[in-house]
C-alpha cells in the first residue's frame, strides 16, 4: 500500500503538463503587457514631438507680429495653437503664456512695445490606457518655445508706395538734404534710398499716386523719358488710374548691386535716371487720398505673393479737402476720415500701413470733416500702429511729432521705413536666453 502511494506521488511530480501551462500563461501575459506598454510609449513620444512642434510654430507665428504690438503677437500665437491641434489630444496654454518678453542678450531693440521675443508654453494631459495597471492613469507633457522677432532669414515683402503728386509738391523743401529739391524731388530721393538698400530677391515694389491720371497712356508718361505731361483725372472721373506701376523687383539687378537699375520703370518714375522727368506734380484737382490707398490695397491683394508681408507706404501732408466738383457729392464730406477708413480697411486685410507725414499741420486743415480732425491726427490714424507713424519732426512750421520715431526729414523717414522692411525673420532661440 505504501509502495503504491509512493509511485503515485512520483508520477504526479514528474507530470509537468499543468505547470507548463501556468508558466506559459504568465509569459504570454508579460509579453502582451510589454507590447502594450511599448505601443503606449511610442504614442507618448509621438505626442510629445507633436506638442513641441505645435509650440515652436505658435511662437514663430506670434513673433512675426511683434512689429505691431505685444497684444497682436500673443493673439496670433494663441490663435495658431488653437488652429493647429495635436491629433486626439487637448492642448492648453500654461497659465501666464504666451508672453512677450524683452531679452537683452539678443541685441535686438525692444522698441515702443517693450518686447523683442515671445515665449509659448503649452501642455497636454494624456490618458494612459495601460498605465492604470501600473499605478499611473495619465501623463502630463509640457513644451516651451521662445522665438526672437529677428535673426532668421529675411522676410519677403510686397510694398506699394502711395505718393502725393498734388501741385503743392512742387514747392521747395528747404530741409531736404538735397539742396534746392522740391518736396516731390525729396520724396523721390527717399524712395530711391529705400530701394537701394532693399534686397530684390525678397522685396517687390509698386507705385500709386494721387491725384490719378486719366488713362494707362498717361500713367506711362509718369515714368517714360519723353517728358510728355500726363493728363490728370478728377477724383470722380470714370475709372481714374491711381496705380502707375504694379509690383516688381527689377529696381536692382542683384542683391549686391550698388546702383539702381536704370531700365526699371519704378526707378525712372522716382527720378533715378538722368534725363528722365519721372513723376510730375501737376495737380489742379485738390487733395483726396482715400481711393489711392484702396488702389494700393487692390494691387497688393491681386498680385502680391502669398508668403510675403504686405505693406503700404503712404506719403502726404494729411490735408484732404477736394472740392465737390472734383471729388463728387458722395465723397465730399469727411475726406480725411475717409482716408483713415481706407487705411483701416487695408490693415484689416492684413496690410501694414506706414504713414510719412510730410509737413502735416497739427491744427486746421481737413475742411470737409465733422468732427474736426487735423492733418497730423489724420496721418497718425492712417498708420497701422504708433511705430509706423513717421512725421518729419524737423519741420519748423508744424508741431506734428511722434513718441516713437524721430526722423527729421523725408529722406530719413524712408531710410527708417526701409530698415523696418528689411529686418530679418523671426527665429527660435534657446529657452534659457536672457
Amino acid at each position: 500500500m505504501k509502495k503504491r502511494a509512493f509511485h503515485g506521488l512520483r508520477a504526479f511530480a514528474e507530470d509537468r503538463t499543468g505547470s507548463i501551462a501556468v508558466v506559459g500563461a504568465i509569459v504570454a501575459s508579460v509579453i502582451t503587457g510589454s507590447g502594450a506598454l511599448a505601443v503606449q510609449q511610442a504614442l507618448v513620444l509621438r505626442t510629445e514631438r507633436a506638442l513641441q512642434a505645435s509650440t515652436d510654430m505658435a511662437a514663430l507665428a506670434g513673433a512675426q507680429d511683434l512689429n505691431d504690438s505685444t497684444d497682436a503677437a500673443i493673439a496670433t500665437a494663441t490663435s495658431y495653437a488653437a488652429k493647429n491641434p495635436v491629433a486626439g489630444q487637448t492642448v492648453t496654454a500654461v497659465s501666464g503664456y504666451p508672453k512677450a518678453v524683452c531679452l537683452s542678450s539678443t541685441n535686438i531693440a525692444c522698441g515702443s512695445i517693450g518686447a523683442n521675443a515671445i515665449v509659448v508654453k503649452q501642455q497636454i494631459v494624456m490618458p494612459l490606457v495601460f498605465g492604470k495597471y501600473f499605478g499611473f492613469a495619465s501623463k502630463t507633457m509640457v513644451a516651451t518655445a521662445t522665438a526672437s522677432a529677428q535673426g532668421g532669414a529675411g522676410k519677403a515683402v510686397d510694398v506699394m508706395f502711395v505718393l502725393d503728386t498734388t501741385r503743392s509738391m512742387t514747392n521747395t523743401d528747404a530741409r531736404c538734404s538735397i539742396s534746392g529739391a522740391t518736396r516731390l524731388g525729396c520724396a523721390e530721393a527717399g524712395v530711391r534710398k529705400l530701394l537701394l538698400a532693399a534686397n530684390p530677391s525678397l522685396v517687390q515694389a509698386g507705385l500709386s499716386i494721387f491725384p490719378p491720371v486719366k488713362t494707362a497712356t498717361d500713367a506711362a508718361r509718369e515714368y517714360a523719358c519723353s517728358g510728355a505731361a500726363p493728363a490728370i483725372a478728377k477724383y470722380n472721373a470714370t475709372a481714374p488710374v491711381y496705380t502707375i506701376l504694379g509690383l516688381s523687383n527689377d529696381y536692382k539687378s542683384s542683391v549686391g548691386a550698388t546702383t539702381l537699375n536704370s531700365a526699371s520703370n519704378i526707378v525712372r518714375a522716382v527720378g533715378g535716371v538722368s534725363g528722365c522727368t519721372g513723376l510730375q506734380a501737376i495737380g489742379g484737382v485738390g487733395t483726396y487720398f482715400a481711393d489711392a490707398i484702396s488702389a494700393a490695397q487692390a494691387e497688393l491683394q491681386a498680385r502680391g505673393r502669398p508668403e510675403a508681408r504686405k505693406v503700404i507706404v503712404f506719403l502726404s501732408d494729411g490735408d484732404a479737402g477736394a472740392s465737390s466738383s472734383n471729388v463728387g457729392s458722395s465723397k465730399y464730406s469727411n475726406q480725411c476720415h475717409q482716408g483713415i477708413a481706407a487705411a483701416q480697411a487695408a490693415a484689416a486685410a492684413g496690410i501694414s500701413v506706414y504713414s510719412a507725414a510730410y509737413g502735416a499741420a497739427n491744427s486746421g486743415g481737413c475742411s470737409t470733416d465733422n468732427p474736426a480732425i487735423s492733418p497730423c491726427a489724420t496721418m497718425q490714424q492712417i498708420a497701422t500702429s504708433a511705430d509706423k507713424f513717421f512725421p518729419d519732426s524737423g519741420a519748423s512750421s508744424v508741431s506734428c511729432t511722434s513718441t516713437v520715431n524721430t526722423a527729421t526729414d523725408i529722406i530719413g523717414i524712408f531710410t527708417a521705413i526701409g530698415a523696418s522692411l528689411s529686418s530679418s525673420a523671426p527665429r527660435l532661440i534657446l529657452n534659457s536666453t536672457s
